[in-house]
């Protein structure tokens, strides 16, 4: 028993120390951390992002093709994917025979048009000379009066016919709207990138059956790379937007990245209320986003993890290896 007792007692003495040694460790290491950035920066750890694009349908139908991987470097404008456009195109040869129905409505009504002026216009002379007639007594009464009746039914049917053409003019700019919408459509299922970038995800294989809006890939936009940090009040209170900094990647430490200050969030994160109090304020942290000037380097990439440098004092100096 008592043997027992000595080795409980040893475990609990070395969990102990163990306990104590960690404890160390981290205090250490905070004041470390603390000591060596020096007055006027503050630092914070993130991660590299990058702007993602969602390459998504306007409507919905079938996948037809994918033409890219991930990992794939895409150029502007280029060529993604394709929605299958066969229906759409029947449309469109529907929509454009309409047009062409249409136009021989137009052409139609305008020989009409000028069938109708013509007779209204020789009504209009029959009426005229069946006036002088009455006149002077050679012509009745009925005869003017029917020549009346025929010049008003053709001013009627010349106006029926200028009717028709507008008519015809109306049916051909909806036709070709029409048109224009489908090839709009069509042109809208060919999916593009619109910056120069990475494919990052691939999302949707050819054959599915995608909803409006539905995601097929993701590009990243490697021109536009940032890292989110938190710090502390009394840190981002004195932050101004366009503050110089700095990105040290984990990755490849020995080259600092020039960045600069884009975004202080305007309340603090990670809080479960809202306090006043001058002690629990200096414990909030505030959402700052550091976004990194263009580069080249082809090793930096999102995910990588790494410390972000900001400099509160414009007229601090750069510690050496962060110039």
């Amino acid at each position: 028993m008592a043997k027992q007792k000595k080795v409980l007692s040893a475990f609990l003495w070395l969990g102990a120390v163990a306990l104590l040694a960690a404890a160390l460790a981290y205090v250490l290491l905070r004041n470390g951390n603390v000591k060596t950035v020096p007055p006027g920066f503050a630092t914070g750890n993130g991660r590299v992002e990058s702007t993602e694009i969602d390459i998504a349908t306007k409507q919905p139908g079938r996948l037809a093709e994918v033409l890219v991987r991930e990992g794939d470097v895409v150029r502007a404008r280029q060529l993604l994917a394709r929605m299958d456009t066969e229906p759409l195109e029947a449309q469109l040869r529907q929509a454009e025979a309409e047009v062409r129905r249409a136009e021989e409505a137009r052409k139609s009504a305008l020989a009409k048009v000028d069938e109708s002026r013509s007779r209204a216009a020789l009504a209009g002379r029959e009426l005229e000379r069946s006036e002088r007639l009455l006149a002077k007594g050679i012509s009745t009464r009925q005869r003017y009066e029917h020549d009346q009746t025929a010049q008003q039914g053709a001013e009627a049917e010349y106006a029926a016919a200028r009717a028709r053409v507008a008519e015809a003019e109306a049916a051909i700019a909806a036709a070709v709207a029409r048109t224009d919408y489908l090839k709009a459509e069509i042109a809208d299922a060919s999916l593009r990138s619109p910056v120069a970038g990475r494919v990052l995800a691939r999302l949707a294989e050819p054959g599915e059956i995608l909803p409006a809006g539905g995601k097929v890939l993701t590009v990243i936009d490697p021109t536009d790379m940032f890292m989110t940090i938190f710090l502390a009040e009394r840190e981002a209170g004195g932050l101004v937007l366009g503050a110089e900094a700095r990105v040290v990647p984990d990755a490849f430490p020995d080259r600092p990245l020039p960045a600069r200050v884009a975004f202080v969030s305007a309340k603090a994160q990670f809080t479960p209320k809202e306090v006043e109090t001058p002690e629990e304020r200096q414990k909030l942290a505030f959402r700052v986003k550091v976004r990194l000037d263009p580069h080249r380097d082809a090793r930096l990439k999102p995910g990588l993890p790494g410390v972000a440098w900001v400099r509160l004092d414009p007229r601090a100096a750069w510690p050496a290896g962060l110039k």
